[in-house]
């Protein structure tokens, strides 16, 4: 029996992240992956539908292009943006692949890394049992990291296929682009290719959402831009309804809907997506004489390490927040806690994201709606893309940002922030950093930005906080906002 430091089950974002931070240590390590290396951070994943993103964005802006200087907008073919999002995954899985292939090698000399193809099961805090094409054998280890991610989740009364009724894994199987489209699910997944699908302009697309408005845990005003956006591409929002039957008939779905106020409806659709969130991969992973805390979100963990001290738990198989970054963060972080002690704590206040609809929109820290859950009073300054002159630029002036702080005037420390248009995830990052370093504003109100940048318009709004921004917001018509939330009433802010 082959002895390792450190077995990782699972070779996706966060499983990958924490084998490479072993090999910094100088450990003898071994990952265990079912399927394929990148797990769903590459395929079906964020990468791929991010490819896809990207290429209905181009899409959408090369139509209104073309359309508004009245020219005929060329064919586009599923299968040309098929091969493009095929080729991206391609490249990213070379370079996985081909990095496991080298460090297998001899290259490295102070450690052994040991990649295998299988199927894995904890038999005790110190065995794995691994199953390949070839056969059984069995693994002796110090530690176990646990990171086999998560699958789309599924609803027993729904007839899933992958064909007609898919999930996002089902994206792949799709060969034309189908002429209409119901989506059950109004959370970001479900949002993300309701915009993908509406960028592309072949696709009458339905979104199913069971509150009276999608994204219910983002700000109004953030959720107003991107539902008017999908609306003005032709999509429909069934808002207040509950689904109460889908059914494939004669290669088609047929769903129906009962909206809170009791009236029922009949819709036909030439495809279904069905997209309620994922379930962790845990099933059978350990046996039944070990007894690893868990619930129906995943596994349960204490800053990654599980309820045995030599387990630990990462990435989306947890029930903490299932995100490609997150995960590789978990990782990474897990590792340092086995073989060394991290500079800091692991902490999720400061974690910066981005979701991919129509504009984008990017955040970190908290929005309103949490701080006003939370019962914190803030201050918070909004202001519109038509005041910045990139936005104006390019033509774009579809957003706004808005930053919150506390509402103590000596210091304003950053609570969190929000950017809605164009290059919104390039403008977080300077407030990510001063929220984990528990700073204020002053410093990035008298920070020198590149002109003409969209990231002036963060400078703007740290100016507005403390009274002397450049243009004045009671001049500015909506288009530049300053309030106080005080017990979760809004409060003009009185400013020079």
């Amino acid at each position: 029996m082959e002895k390792f430091d450190l077995c990782v089950i699972g070779g996706g974002p966060s499983g990958y992240a924490a084998a490479m931070r072993a090999l910094d240590f100088g450990k003898k390590v071994i990952l265990i992956e079912k399927e394929k290396i990148g797990g769903a951070g590459v395929h079906n994943g964020a990468l791929s539908s991010k490819t896809w993103w990207e290429q209905s964005r181009e899409h959408l802006l090369l139509r209104k292009k073309l359309e508004k200087y009245e020219t005929p907008v060329p064919n586009i073919e599923f299968s040309q943006i098929k091969c493009e999002v095929d080729a991206a995954v391609s490249e990213r899985m070379k370079i996985l692949e081909g990095h496991v292939h080298e460090l297998g090698g001899e290259s490295l000399k102070s450690s052994s890394f040991v990649h295998k193809l299988g199927t894995a099961k904890i038999i005790s805090e110190n065995e794995i049992k691994l199953t390949t094409q070839t056969g059984e054998e069995y693994i002796e280890t110090d530690y176990i990291i646990i990171a086999t991610g998560s699958r789309p989740r599924k609803l027993p009364h729904i007839p899933i296929d992958e064909k007609v009724i898919i999930t996002s894994d089902g994206i792949s199987n799709l060969d034309h682009f189908p002429e209409s489209m119901v989506i059950l699910g109004a959370g970001v997944i479900g949002c993300e290719f309701a915009t993908i699908f509406s960028n592309f302009g072949k696709t009458k697309v339905n979104l199913i959402d069971k509150g009276n408005r999608i994204l219910p845990f983002e700000d109004e005003d953030v959720v107003e831009i991107i539902e008017q956006n999908l609306i003005e591409k032709g999509a429909t929002i069934h808002r207040d309804s509950t689904l109460t039957r889908m059914e494939i008939k004669d290669g088609r779905v047929e769903y129906e809907l009962e909206y809170s106020h009791g009236e029922k409806e009949v819709f036909h659709v030439e495809k279904a997506l069905v997209s309620v969130g994922r379930v962790p991969n845990m099933e059978g992973l350990w046996s039944e004489n070990l007894s690893i805390d868990h619930n129906e979100r995943g596994i349960l963990d204490n800053d990654t390490q599980t309820n045995i001290p030599n387990i630990y738990a990462v990435g989306d198989v947890t029930a903490d927040i299932a995100l490609v970054n997150i995960g590789e963060l978990e990782g990474r972080y897990a590792v340092e806690r086995i073989f060394s002690k991290p500079r800091k704590k692991l902490v999720y206040e400061n974690i910066s994201t981005i979701m991919f609809l129509d504009p984008e929109v990017a955040g970190v820290g908290l929005n309103e709606i949490q701080a006003r859950n939370k019962g914190i009073n803030y201050k918070v300054a909004s202001l519109g893309y038509s005041c910045i002159s990139r936005a104006v630029a390019m033509r774009n002036t579809r957003g706004f940002m808005k930053i919150l702080v506390t509402e103590h005037e000596d210091d304003m420390k950053i609570l969190g922030m929000r950017v809605i248009g164009e290059h919104a995830s390039s403008a977080i990052q300077a407030v990510a950093l001063l929220i984990s370093m528990n700073k204020g504003i002053e410093e990035l109100s008298e920070l020198v930005h590149p002109h003409p940048s969209i990231i002036e318009g963060i400078q703007e709004c740290t100016r507005m906080l403390l009274g002397k921004s450049m243009l004045k917001p009671d001049m500015m018509n909506n288009h530049m906002v300053c309030k106080n939330c005080v017990d979760g009433v809004y409060v003009d802010l009185v400013l020079n």
